[in-house]
């Protein structure tokens, strides 16, 4: 045998011995830490702890939700006809009521037209008062009688539209609220579909949130709920539901709108931002239990309950997490008395010391 082969061999021998020498060690380890561990877990006498008893009580729900104050009615309109614009009657800023007039169009030659439509008309109502007193002496027949109301019924029609026509050269306001922009000057050619005003009627205020299906489910139309604006910290404002989807949008939240009255003292202006408090308690009692009675985490799903002196684990199925409390929706009863700390030194079965007086 070479000595390279020769070294090479004593050097495998070498490691193999290594490696069983360890793997011995660590059996050896592994055994005396599972001895440890199990004359810890073996309960000697009672483990001092602290419970609660469970309750069902009615939730109080307070959640907010943020958007944006709009106006009532916001309402860009335009004229009815064509024409120049010889007089603004209002600025931007100042507040109108419906009806009002803001502006109005050159009216000369519809004043014209309204004349002739009108004494047509007049003309025609009297051809027609004549016939029909020829018609009582046979001086005309049944069709030019007809004829002669037909020529008025549509004298008559004309004569409406010349009044609307000359009547639409007066702008005027189709809502009450504050003029908010001002597109035209005097000497503006208007024509159908050309924006002249702008106005807003923030007399309320709609403010627009969106709430998860979870929080929906508790609104109706006509609730009434706290607002707040971010502008006014300090403030708090009443507000009334007035409207719920009916269907979730894109993100899956449900739009809210709630209206808030708006006098000259709030100074609310539509484009702030605000919130909505909402405060609901639940029709139904839920079963509560502090957070610190599960083990280890709220995600285990896992507490122990007393019963008779011991100790016993029980899996229970969590519902929402209300700060330090936690809805359970499954495996606990009413009444029924829950560890909240000491946890850590116990397993199912042990006997147990109650420190406080929740029992």
């Amino acid at each position: 045998m070479t000595k390279k082969r020769k070294n090479i061999l004593i050097t495998t021998l070498v490691v193999i011995l290594s490696l069983v020498l360890i793997a011995v060690v660590l059996n050896h380890n592994k055994k005396s830490n599972q001895e440890k561990i199990d004359v810890v877990s073996q309960p000697v006498g009672s483990v001092n702890v602290e419970t609660y008893k469970v309750v069902a009580k009615q939730l109080t729900m307070n959640y907010d939700a943020n958007g944006v104050f709009l106006a009532n009615k916001q309402l860009d309109f335009s004229s009815e006809i064509s024409g120049r614009i010889v007089d603004i009657l209002v600025a931007e800023g100042d507040f109108v009521k419906e009806g009002e007039v803001m502006a109005t169009i050159k009216s000369d030659k519809l004043s014209v037209e309204l004349e002739n439509a009108q004494e047509v008309y007049n003309k025609l109502l009297k051809d027609k008062e004549r016939f029909e007193n020829s018609y009582k002496n046979g001086g005309v027949t049944q069709q030019q009688l007809d004829q002669a109301t037909l020529a008025l019924e549509n004298a008559s029609a004309q004569l409406e539209q010349a009044k609307i026509r000359y009547n639409d050269t007066k702008i005027k306001a189709p809502i009450i609220g504050y003029v908010n922009k001002k597109y035209i000057e005097t000497g503006t050619y208007t024509s159908p579909g050309m924006p002249l005003f702008e106005l807003v009627d923030v007399s309320k205020l709609k403010l627009r949130v969106a709430v998860n299906e979870t929080q929906v489910a508790n609104i109706k139309v006509g609730d009434t709920v706290i607002v707040k604006s971010s502008i006014f910290p300090d403030k708090e404002f009443t507000g009334k539901v007035s409207f719920v989807a009916y269907k979730a949008d894109q993100s899956l939240n449900f739009p809210i709108e709630v209206e808030v009255d708006n006098d000259n003292t709030l100074n609310l202006k539509a484009g702030m931002y605000g919130s909505v408090v909402f405060n609901y308690k639940e029709s139904n009692d839920k079963l509560i239990i502090p957070r610190t009675a599960f083990v280890g985490s709220v995600n285990n799903n896992e507490v122990f309950v007393v019963e008779n002196g011991v100790a016993k684990m029980k899996k229970v199925v969590a519902g929402r997490i209300l700060g330090d409390e936690v809805e359970v929706l499954k495996g606990l009863k009413a009444n029924e008395v829950v560890v909240t700390t000491g946890q850590i030194n116990l397993i199912d079965g042990t006997k147990v010391t109650v420190l406080n007086k929740s029992i």
